[in-house]
């Protein structure tokens, strides 16, 4: 997007602010579809809990998406979003059987990466279709806090639990229509992906009724210029032919789905926060800004790098800048960044801001989350409103002392 048109969007309505260009989602979507247009049957789940706002749903499913979804909110929201049921993947971990049955009563896909409660769903329920999460022991990006593919993961149930899962689905007769990993975010080696995807494979294999294989996703983005990223044309051409060749060894075409959140939205994303104050320290100048890690928490959380731009003084002299907020916390954006000389007043745009920013946003100092706007037909469109008092007291109930 133009700095013009962020800092028009930040002057009528105010900072922070959320800006997502729906032109953006619209070109990673289809350049996913077209890197993986070798396979017969393609079905891109867009992970909801990347960006849950419900015009941005409506819009994605707009451009042909299902959804994955890893609560019975999200579902909730996909459902009154327009999604039909069977687009529809549930992929929780942790929650209860009353909150999965109660999934499967809506005619949603159930994804389950428990053996304790795949058995007790298959026993409950042996005709719901059922799919199954199953962790590869691949470590994908490097980061544990985003690969859940590693062995002492969470996630998914072990390989090494074949056995015990194939005795399971023969004593309860559940009907198993899919096979499912997601190894984690920011996956640059597609040889490790592909390894991956051969153990997924071998293990759908040992199921004769499936009709999809889910690969999750954690394809890599860009987040600073000349940054790295995965080659997805390189790996849809390479997975498509792997693909192609197990269907007709298994006999019949399936389909091959994903479940990409962050590729979808992430680079359509900016934040636009002024600065209230430049204060210089004996060794450091920092630009303060009317934001914290209550709006955007994961430089402080994972160390993410958000490359972030002056967008009032775009052709000014560069220099070195600590962005911090305004939270009673440590919450550094940015440590001796180089950044166009700011003043009180700019604007700055933090990008790749689409995807895990908002929605892990908080009101802690009781400070009022920001507002959304989306970008599309070449006009801003107000999707939040910017919260007030009214909101923060909204689910108290005060007392009379």
């Amino acid at each position: 997007m133009k700095e013009s048109t962020l800092l028009q969007i930040a002057e009528d309505y105010g900072s922070p602010i959320y800006v997502y260009d729906a032109h953006k989602i619209e070109s990673q979507y289809n350049r996913l579809t077209t890197a993986f247009s070798g396979v017969k049957k393609l079905k891109i789940h867009y992970a909801a809990k990347a960006l849950t706002n419900i015009s941005v749903l409506k819009f994605v499913s707009k451009l042909g998406a299902a959804l994955d979804t890893v609560s019975i909110q999200e579902v909730q929201l996909g459902l009154k979003a327009g999604f039909a049921p069977k687009n529809i993947i549930y992929t929780p971990n942790g929650v209860s059987l009353k909150e999965i049955e109660t999934v499967a009563e809506l005619g949603v896909q159930i994804n389950i990466d428990s053996l304790d409660l795949l058995e007790q769903f298959g026993s409950k329920h042996p005709e719901t279709p059922v799919c199954i999460r199953i962790n590869p022991h691949v470590m994908a990006g490097g980061n544990t806090n985003i690969s859940v593919g590693h062995i002492d993961s969470k996630f998914g149930i072990s390989i090494h639990q074949i056995p015990l899962l194939l005795r399971i689905v023969e004593n309860t007769g559940m009907n198993i229509n899919g096979i499912h990993m997601h190894t984690g975010s920011d996956i640059l080696d597609i040889d490790v992906f592909l390894y991956a995807s051969e153990i997924l494979f071998e293990t759908a294999k040992k199921f004769k009724n499936l009709t999809f294989i889910d690969f999750g996703s954690g394809f890599k983005v860009p987040y600073k210029p000349n940054d790295i990223e995965t080659n997805i044309e390189e790996l849809g051409e390479k997975l498509a032919e792997r693909f192609n060749t197990f269907c007709e060894n298994y006999g019949k075409a399936l389909t091959l789905a994903f479940e990409p959140g962050k590729f979808i939205v992430s680079q359509s994303g900016y934040f636009l926060t002024k600065v209230n104050a430049i204060k210089q320290t004996t060794s450091t100048v920092f630009a303060q800004v009317d934001s914290g890690f209550n709006h955007l928490i994961r430089p402080m959380l994972y160390g993410a790098q958000h490359h972030i731009e002056n967008i009032s003084n775009p052709n000014g002299k560069e220099r070195f800048y600590s962005v911090v907020g305004y939270i009673c916390e440590t919450d550094t954006f940015a440590n001796n960044r180089r950044i166009k000389e700011i003043a009180e007043g700019d604007i700055l745009a933090f990008h790749n801001a689409g995807a895990y920013c908002f929605m892990m946003s908080s009101n802690y100092n009781s400070r009022y989350r920001p507002a959304e706007v989306l970008w599309y037909n070449d006009k801003a469109h107000l999707i939040r409103n910017r919260e007030t008092l009214e909101d923060l007291l909204t689910n108290q109930v005060e007392l009379e002392f």
